[in-house]
């Protein structure tokens, strides 16, 4: 299956030029029409559902591409699961940090809250 840049825009609800920044990228490798047209494969398609999830559990676009590249060099995928999993496990350890730290905060905020509504209560004292 073949796809203009268009379709692969309205797919994936993000605009053409993001697509054409991931090919400058050398993410995408689209072949062109004798127009200049770019036609995008089945692969292509693939690679950039793999890039807007890893974007979206947060991994770097650096990390996306290795994830990816990896298959290319070992059909099994084995190589690229190992690899997910390593980024993935520390991508965990960032949200459990991060959870951590507004989980915090949000205590914080509920003090001073109750201090501030204590402080009503007693007449602004």
């Amino acid at each position: 299956m073949r796809y203009d840049i268009s379709t692969l825009a309205a797919e994936f609800n993000v605009s053409t030029r993001t697509i054409r920044y991931y090919e400058e990228l050398g993410m995408l490798k689209p072949i062109r029409t004798e127009t200049g047209k770019r036609i995008f494969s089945r692969k292509d398609y693939a690679r950039l559902k793999l890039i807007f999830r890893g974007k979206r559990y947060g991994f770097q676009l650096e990390e996306i591409e290795e994830m990816i590249e990896l298959f290319d060099k070992d059909r099994t995928g084995i190589k690229q699961l190992e690899k997910t999993i390593a980024f993935g496990k520390e991508k965990i350890k960032e949200v459990n940090e991060r959870i951590e730290e507004l989980t915090i905060l949000k205590e914080e905020m509920e003090k001073l809250m109750r201090d501030f509504e204590e402080r009503i209560k007693n007449g602004g004292k």
